[in-house]
């Protein structure tokens, strides 16, 4: 029997199922329209997606270049040491004498016989003095030896006189004369010590150290100075025997100084033996005056060998990358082009310029300002004005 309270339950759960069907299948129709509409919006964006990824956008504005024939010379790579083509060692020549003057430092030029220390002589004078005084006694002494024999030989003949007393006239004449000698070697021998009083230039040239100081007392054979002859340095190069084979004298060597200068020279001699250790061997090459070179310095050199056609682009247009060398080659002449990443082979190089042995051809375009940025298939802008600048 059903009471009125179940019938209003019954008729309220009837409504309530009735509304969630209405619900639901308003959802599934919006649902519908949505899934229409993406369906005519998807295929215009799919053909916007490919036209774009078909187009690539242009990478960066960049300069280009052609690469060019030159006559550029044959090379041979070195290093090497600037030392002095001979340098003179200027020492005291006699012992116990206090250096009393010193007039020259390192760096002055000086000419042969120039005066560049003196030793306190007053000594050595006072001994040549007496070595002349000696002398003067030791002649009259033999002048009078010698007239007594030429007086007794007079009376050779005469009985009053022993062969024993006339042979001892002659021996005293003898012994004079002797004696004579004796002191004018050894007078000689004082002037030369007198001479060593003072230090003189052996050659022209450059003073390249002093240990020279004044007061100082000097030992026999001690180094005052060091003199570079004639101001001449050379470069020791170090070659190996093939480049050794290439080398001969008088060829061009081009030094490149660690201070940034440069400095010519000219192949003198080359060494007659390679070292036994490190297999090189010496280039002697004279340093033309005028550079900025320095003893002791150690200098890069090129040898100039002989003139060969070499084709060039700017040194900005190679690339490293993995330890090999690219260049950016354009693949249209168009002002806007893709690029392609050439493997080359980079052989001489001069200045802004780098030879390129092989791997690009005379007629191909690369790229030169902005070639480090860019990737195999990029696209760029070539900047009208520069282009006509490189390749006029």
């Amino acid at each position: 029997m059903k009471t009125p309270l179940t019938s209003f339950v019954n008729r309220a759960g009837f409504h309530s199922q009735r509304g969630i069907a209405r619900d639901l299948l308003l959802a599934f129709i919006f649902l519908a329209l949505a899934a229409f509409a993406t369906l005519l919006v998807w295929p215009d964006q799919s053909v916007n997606s490919s036209a774009a990824a078909q187009t690539p956008a242009t990478a960066l504005t960049v300069t280009r270049a052609v690469p060019q024939w030159r006559q550029w010379p044959m090379l041979i790579e070195a290093s090497g040491t600037i030392t002095a083509w001979q340098e003179a060692v200027i020492g005291a020549q006699q012992a116990g004498l206090r250096l009393i003057e010193v007039s020259a430092n390192v760096g002055d030029q000086v000419r042969r016989g120039q005066l560049l220390a003196r030793f306190d002589a007053d000594m050595l004078r006072a001994d040549l003095a007496q070595l002349r005084a000696n002398l003067a006694q030791a002649q009259a002494g033999a002048a009078q030896a010698e007239t007594n024999r030429q007086r007794v030989l007079k009376l050779k003949n005469a009985a009053t006189l022993s062969q024993q007393e006339l042979l001892r006239y002659e021996t005293e004449a003898e012994t004079s004369r002797t004696q004579v000698d004796a002191i004018k070697a050894q007078l000689a021998a004082k002037q030369l010590q007198l001479s060593y009083a003072e230090v003189r230039a052996p050659d022209d040239g450059v003073v390249s150290a002093r240990q020279a100081t004044l007061g100082a007392v000097a030992g026999s054979g001690q180094e005052l100075f060091r003199l570079i002859r004639q101001n001449r340095l050379e470069w020791r190069g170090e070659l190996t025997a093939a480049q050794m084979a290439q080398c001969q004298t008088g060829q061009k060597i081009q030094l490149s100084l660690p201070d940034g200068g440069s400095a010519d020279a000219t192949v003198r001699q080359l060494a007659p033996a390679l070292d036994e250790q490190s297999r090189l061997g010496i280039v002697y090459a004279d340093i033309l005056p005028g550079s900025r070179a320095r003893a002791g310095m150690y200098a890069n050199g090129r040898i100039v060998l002989t003139q060969s056609p070499a084709l060039t682009v700017p040194a900005a247009s190679l690339v490293i990358r993995d330890g090999r060398s690219y260049v950016l080659k354009l693949q249209s002449d168009a002002d806007t082009a893709p690029v392609s990443l050439t493997a080359v082979s980079a052989g001489r190089r001069q200045g802004a310029e780098i030879e390129i042995v092989q791997g690009l051809r005379e007629a191909d375009r690369v790229v030169v300002e902005g070639a480090g940025f860019l990737n195999d298939g990029d696209l760029v802008h070539i900047a009208p004005q520069a282009a006509a600048g490189k390749e006029s």
